[in-house]
């Protein structure tokens, strides 16, 4: 039913004119790159995940996992779909060549990540953990770390977790209690972490484990937390496997979707601890752990696009085979495709799929310019557009996924609340997306105080700059769409001076203003990315009028039934905030 290389134009077509993958081909760290080449990646990628991936989705979702002997056994057939795809390659993808990766563009590897999350997100989830462990250890693990266990982590025979959550201590990492004492040139870690996603299975010889942990003696608060890698089996001087470390998997949540996932509570240290090594600095783990976070918001942040965009392709398959009904002016019964509520809700669906995925590639593009660009100003400016642009890129497009994965089931009806159609566990599996790796209320305090308050909204009066400059190119040949956006980003610019000018004297107005001014935000930037696909869609008309024409139709849709609601959110950011405090826990029940 699903297509895995359908939306493969479409993602070339926001890479290409929205991400600017041509530039991104130009830095001399991609050289080797072209589109191309990347089309033919991302062709291959849909041909793994139709023919791998996706038979596995119903199947995890139905057998889910289980602990055997302290022991976490997938489901039946995700070891040997995983075998497939380190064989293939996959992991290694976006990786440091130096340690045996292709060294693609971020933008492309997550591209990659959109395909197999739209395949079977819980078999996705492994990888994508793997691939932000990489980053981690990367970045800040000393040498000696990273000769050990890069190779295999990219090559995908080891695979990586992220372990920050505990029992005290979800969104307040303050309160990390996993201790770490000192013992010779390793430290030995104690302590239970929780929701820990694929934290143990047997897919792979070894499992390395990034570990939140205090230091004996270490500060209070998040600024004495240190970072450990902590691998499942400790690893000889020469590679080679040694004996099994004191780290085990308790138990495995009963959840509401990913089953296919293992989300595990992890138990370090149940005898003599389990040895970790030290990655970086001393009580400098929780700013390393966040290059892994980061990485690990962006990708969840597709994972909701992927989500939608396979949603959207089952409600269209259904929609055009479900006879029922005579539309106006017909003489006969006809499919509900041609009912025209159904067609506005497949059109919304649509409509955000494309917006979604396109702040998500926007996003990973100006990493790969802030990570390689030879020009500091250059690196320096996508760096603060991409950290700008990440909450949104995670919360909007997760938020997105909510409706479109429901209007999913709307439009099977009652079939959509059967198992069977596949609809409603797409609901299921894609509402966990707004909650992982921060939920949307965090990503929104995230936006409105580190990324507008902080720099007193310089960053992202850069980008409404740009916005509106759009917005005044495009006034000739889409002036509906075009007035539209420059009324948005004048609101939009309103009401972050608003609260540039009153945060300070009111302390509930950011975070009661947070989600919906986050909202706000991230509907008006999807609206000029569309816009821009127009742009670039009429210019390109000639050479597949089929295929740009819709861009545009869906554009057109998007500015009048999806643009209109940037103004409720702003509206609603500038609301009193006293409200939301007045009433007592006992005044909710009366």
């Amino acid at each position: 039913m699903t297509d895995y290389q359908a939306p493969v134009k479409d993602m070339m077509f926001a890479l290409e004119h929205l991400a600017d993958l041509h530039g991104v081909c130009g830095l001399p760290a991609f050289s080797e790159t072209s589109s191309e080449l990347v089309q033919s990646v991302l062709e291959e990628a849909g041909k793994f995940a139709g023919e791998v991936l996706s038979p596995l989705n119903r199947v995890g979702d139905l057998i889910g996992t289980k602990i055997v002997n302290r022991q976490v056994r997938e489901a039946s057939g995700f070891a040997e779909a995983y075998q497939k795809f380190a064989e293939g390659g996959w992991s290694a993808l976006p990786c440091n060549p130096e340690y045996g990766g292709m060294g693609l563009p971020e933008s492309v590897g997550l591209a990659t990540m959109e395909i197999w999350s739209a395949a079977n997100v819980s078999f996705a989830l492994c990888p994508m953990l793997g691939q932000g462990a990489i980053e981690a250890i990367e970045h800040h693990a000393s040498q000696d770390l990273r000769d050990l266990y890069l190779p295999k982590m990219i090559s995908g025979e080891w695979t990586g977790t992220m372990n920050l959550t505990e029992p005290q201590a979800g969104s307040d990492l303050s309160l990390v209690r996993t201790k770490a004492v000192r013992d010779g040139d390793h430290y030995l870690i104690s302590g239970t972490k929780i929701f820990i996603t694929w934290g143990d299975h047997s897919m792979t010889d070894n499992i390395v484990h990034l570990v939140l942990a205090r230091i004996e003696g270490a500060p209070e608060g998040v600024k004495g937390i240190s970072l450990f890698l902590v691998p499942k089996y400790l690893v000889n001087a020469d590679g080679s496997l040694g004996a099994r470390n004191d780290a085990f998997a308790q138990s495995v949540e009963h959840k509401m979707g990913i089953h296919g996932s293992p989300t595990c509570v992890m138990s370090f240290g149940e005898k003599a601890g389990a040895i970790g090594y030290l990655i970086g600095e001393q009580n400098a783990g929780l700013s390393y752990m966040f290059t892994m976070m980061n990485h690990a918001r962006l990708n969840v942040g597709v994972e909701g696009v992927a989500l939608s965009d396979r949603a959207l392709q089952q409600a269209l398959h259904y929609a055009v085979g479900r006879i029922q009904g005579k539309p106006p002016g017909a003489d006969e019964t006809s499919s509900i495709f041609h009912h025209a509520d159904v067609r506005r809700m497949l059109m919304l669906m649509k409509s955000l799929t494309e917006a979604s995925r396109a702040v998500c590639y926007v996003t990973s593009a100006a990493f790969d310019f802030a990570h390689k660009a030879e020009d500091p100003d250059v690196a320096n400016a996508a760096r603060v557009r991409a950290e700008l642009l990440t909450p949104i890129s995670k919360a909007w497009s997760t938020e997105v996924s909510q409706e479109v994965t429901s209007i999913g089931v709307q439009i099977h009806g009652g079939m959509g609340f059967i198992e069977e159609t596949g609809a409603a566990q797409l609901m299921r599996d894609a509402r966990i997306t707004t909650i992982y790796e921060g939920t949307t209320g965090i990503q929104a305090n995230d936006f409105i105080g580190r990324k507008v308050i902080r720099d007193n909204g310089a960053a992202l009066q850069t980008l409404m700059t740009e916005m509106t400059e759009l917005a005044r190119q495009a006034s000739e040949t889409f002036p509906v769409q075009a007035s539209a956006l420059e009324a948005a980003v004048a609101q939009l610019d309103q009401v972050t001076r608003f609260i540039l000018r009153q945060h300070s004297e009111r302390p509930l107005l950011a975070g009661g203003a947070a989600f919906n001014y986050m909202m706000g935000a991230g509907t008006v930037i999807a609206g000029w990315l569309m816009l821009r696909s127009a742009l670039a869609a009429n210019v390109l008309m000639a050479g597949d009028e089929a295929f740009y024409s819709t861009k545009i139709t869906t554009t057109g849709f998007f500015f009048g039934h999806v643009m209109p609601r940037a103004t409720g959110y702003l509206t609603a950011a500038t609301a009193d905030t006293e409200p939301f405090m007045e009433l007592e826990h006992s005044d909710f029940h009366l």
